[in-house]
């Protein structure tokens, strides 16, 4: 599955990007380095069963193992110390990165109620875009009977483009279906 979009990618975005922004070198073309899915518990302080259904949701969605991270500082306000677990991240790169960029597109996101596209504004000035998913049920492979409970998590996909709209172009001939504003 994650060969249809690398060759999409090779034989059909990068003539059409090097068009439309006159390259005149192919690695000057902006790709895709890598995708980041974070999910923040702030409820692991005092529920560790939150913590291994979350390592065990994001194995599953990403195909691999989410790290721990873990508090730098110790916040009293939270109840919360220095080096506790705060959260479960996944950094995905080649293989990984585009069998699940291609699943977030095809699949998952056409699965969200009320699905409208999503926002061409969250690109950070440098071409990266960022997006915040509410539930982890949208994703095919999340049996819904075996969730405890809904939680969301963000996910970052980190481009070469040097600009929003070299990053924005590059996502669109992906197939990620923004909103017209």
């Amino acid at each position: 599955m994650s060969q249809r979009l690398k060759t999409l990618y090779r034989n059909d975005i990068v003539p059409k990007l090097t068009e439309q922004f006159g390259y005149k070198n192919i690695h000057e073309v902006p790709k895709v380095i890598k995708i980041s899915v974070n999910r923040g518990l702030g409820e692991a302080a005092s529920n560790a069963k939150a913590m291994e259904s979350s390592l065990v949701e994001l194995s599953t969605i990403t195909g691999q193992r989410p790290v721990i991270t873990r508090a730098k500082k110790a916040i009293a306000g939270f109840k919360i110390r220095q080096g506790m677990p705060v959260g479960v991240m996944v950094t995905l790169r080649s293989e990984k990165m585009y069998a699940f960029l291609d699943r977030l597109i095809s699949l998952a996101l056409p699965r969200i109620r009320d699905f409208r596209g999503i926002s061409p504004k969250s690109f950070d000035g440098r071409g990266n875009y960022s997006l915040g998913i509410r539930e982890q049920l949208i994703f095919p492979e999340i049996d819904y009977d075996s969730i405890d409970q809904i939680r969301g998590m963000d996910v970052s996909i980190i481009t070469t483009a040097k600009t929003d709209e070299e990053g924005r172009a590059l996502l669109k001939a992906m197939g990620m279906p923004f909103r017209e504003s």
